[in-house]
């Protein structure tokens, strides 16, 4: 079952790559405070929360939101296993 729900999310994720996302809880490790992410496609939400750590981020509380309201956020380790399993696939549109 839990194999199936993921099939779903990463299915989901690939077919609105290109939707708006929004990022939460995101840290600046220098400032110490939450970073504000503009705008930006689900697809680099992804690459971002994925590769935030290497940046001077924690990402340990990020969730990356999209889609119709209801629809389930997806969590840093949702975002390391879609940007390692897709990679650059979620980038394109």
């Amino acid at each position: 079952m839990l194999l199936a729900l993921d099939d779903a999310v990463s299915t989901a994720v690939l077919a609105g790559r290109g939707a708006d996302a929004a990022i939460f809880g995101v840290i600046d490790l220098t400032s110490k405070i939450e970073t504000r992410i503009g705008a930006i496609s689900l697809g680099r939400a992804i690459q971002f929360v994925a590769n935030a750590s290497v940046l001077g981020y924690d990402v340990r509380g990020a969730m990356v939101l999209y889609g119709e309201p209801g629809t389930p956020s997806l969590r840093v380790w949702d975002c390391e296993r879609l940007w390692a399993q897709y990679g650059g696939a979620l980038l394109q549109s």
